[in-house]
């Protein structure tokens, strides 16, 4: 049912106000959440590598690869269910998926089981950005757009640290406590995932309590409601998830279907090449099987719906930056993830529970200030400059590059908690000038297919590479400083990338409604 002019009205009143800022405040929390969940691994890694009996790659892989690729594969259908479902309802279904999913990792006893366990964050998870996204997009004008989504940003960074602190804290004192594992025969670091999952239940029945905002109406483009939105979300499944992806390319003729049959194959193809090189079985299927459900999920979306494609897969400058932008994010979720552990086996008489609260305080706030400073600044540069918000990109990219080099080359642990704040700054000023970037390309009823496509880059790039490939370094080297040195190899490559971003961005803003109209959009 269409909203009537009085709801408008209404609505129109709360887009700025004061009930926006309460809403991004509820986001920020459950984005906290979203983190506490996702990186809590971080400083229990090292006593489940020594209880489940596997190596540092196995470890990246547990915390990056099966998290990221499913997380990337359901943020597809989920963002394109956020561009037509209930939002807030989505949000709060998926919060009590991914906490719950959380608790149980509790109760794993095997690799097998924890991976499992991963994977069911990673879907819950999904839901989160893309509704964010677009409801934060609906509640704040887009001069207060990226300053918006810089804030919602930091819970990245509280969540990181808050995990840090608190499953370090957790495990030292449940171990101390219960030396030969507690009630249900749990260990330390399985209470730590049981306490940070149950909060998160009662955390979304708070979140069924917002206020669904009208799409579109903060820049006066209101969309239609969609009248069928769940058989549309389940043929959008079929596009991403194999195998149901071959019949739905079928679907659409044997001229698709051989194109997507190929696609499959030279991505097997590839991967098969990784695996004769690197081994790491789960490692290249996973990649492989995420390749070719966004392969597939493009081929489908361009038949279904032109319009958004053309914004997305067919905008050279949205294409290098997600992959611009998920380089970086491969060196912040690498470092991120390893620093608790090289400072574990680094630093001599330090404990989990110290480490958690340096770091973990250090990256929180560090990481808050600077997604808020780099949003604001973002939004200043933009006034007179419509690529100026990529200009801070740069200074994330560059700024952070010494720093890495001396955070794992100290053998100063204090310089080591300086330095590592430092970086949490520097490193995180680019955040919410890649979200607000992603949302200003395309048009408000895109803004989660968009949202699941940049997610893409971070995921697929960052998280699922990443920690793996310091992890599997780190094997090589028998160094782990080293290691996480070795990746700012992919800076140069996210430069170029993000300096042609800066010079197309202005044009291919400036002309998404053509651009869309051409594409068959009725607007």
């Amino acid at each position: 049912m269409e909203p009537t002019e009085a709801e408008i009205a209404e609505a129109r009143s709360r887009v700025g106000g004061p009930y926006s800022w309460y809403v991004l405040g509820v986001l920020v929390l459950v984005y906290i959440f979203n983190f506490i969940d996702r990186q809590i691994m971080s400083i229990l890694a090292e006593d489940i590598k020594a209880d489940l009996g596997v190596g540092d790659a196995e470890i990246g892989f547990l915390y990056g690869t099966v998290f990221g690729v499913f997380y990337a594969l359901f943020g597809i259908p989920l963002g394109r269910l956020a561009d037509m479902w209930h939002r807030i309802n989505l949000l709060s279904i998926g919060l009590a998926l991914w906490s719950g999913m959380t608790a149980l990792s509790g109760f794993a006893q095997s690799f097998t089981q924890l991976a499992f366990a991963r994977i069911g964050v990673g879907v819950g998870e999904a839901s989160a950005s893309p509704v964010a996204f677009s409801v934060l997009s609906d509640y704040f004008p887009k001069e207060k757009r990226a300053t918006a989504l810089a804030i919602y940003s930091s819970g990245l960074y509280l969540g990181g640290g808050i995990s840090l602190f608190t499953g370090g804290l957790i495990k030292d004192q449940w171990n101390l406590a219960f030396p030969g594992g507690g009630p249900l025969g749990l260990v330390g670091w399985q209470a730590a995932f049981l306490a940070v999952g149950i909060p998160g239940l009662l955390l979304a029945l708070w979140v069924r309590t917002l206020k669904e905002p009208i799409r579109g109406l903060s820049e006066g483009i209101v969309s239609p409601t969609e009248p069928r939105p769940w058989p549309k979300f389940f043929t959008e499944l079929s596009s991403v998830i194999p195998p149901f992806t071959i019949f739905h390319a079928a679907s659409f003729g044997r001229a698709a279907l051989v194109k997507n049959l190929i696609g499959l194959a030279v991505i097997a193809a590839i991967a098969t090449g990784a695996y004769s090189l690197f081994g790491r079985g789960p490692q290249w299927i996973a990649l492989g099987t995420g390749a070719y459900a966004v392969f597939s999920w493009s081929q489908s979306l361009k038949q279904r719906d032109a319009p958004t494609h053309a914004l997305i897969w067919g905008t050279p400058t949205f294409l290098m930056a997600v992959v611009g932008f998920g380089l970086i994010s491969f060196k912040g979720y690498a470092i991120g993830f390893w620093g608790a552990p090289y400072a574990l086996r680094t630093f001599p008489n330090v404990d989990a529970a110290s480490v958690g609260f340096f770091l973990g305080s250090g990256g929180a706030l560090g990481g808050f200030l600077g997604v808020v400073l780099g949003g604001n600044l973002a939004d200043r540069l933009r006034r007179n400059n419509p690529a100026g918000r990529i200009i801070v990109a740069f200074v994330a990219l560059f700024a952070t590059a010494p720093l890495i080099w001396l955070q794992f080359s100290t053998t100063n642990i204090t310089l080591f908690y300086v330095v590592a704040f430092l970086n949490s700054i520097t490193g995180s000023m680019w955040v919410g000038i890649a979200a607000a970037t992603s949302q200003d390309l395309v048009l408000p009823r895109m803004r989660g297919a968009a949202t699941a496509t940049y997610f893409l880059g971070t995921t697929i790039i960052g998280l699922g590479l990443g920690p793996f490939t310091v992890g599997m370094l780190s094997e090589y080297f028998q160094d782990l400083g080293k290691a996480n040195v070795a990746i700012l190899a992919v800076l140069p490559i996210s430069a170029t990338l993000l300096t042609l971003v800066y010079r197309q961005l202005p044009k291919a803003e400036a002309t998404r409604i053509d651009r869309a109209r051409a594409a068959g959009e009725a607007i």
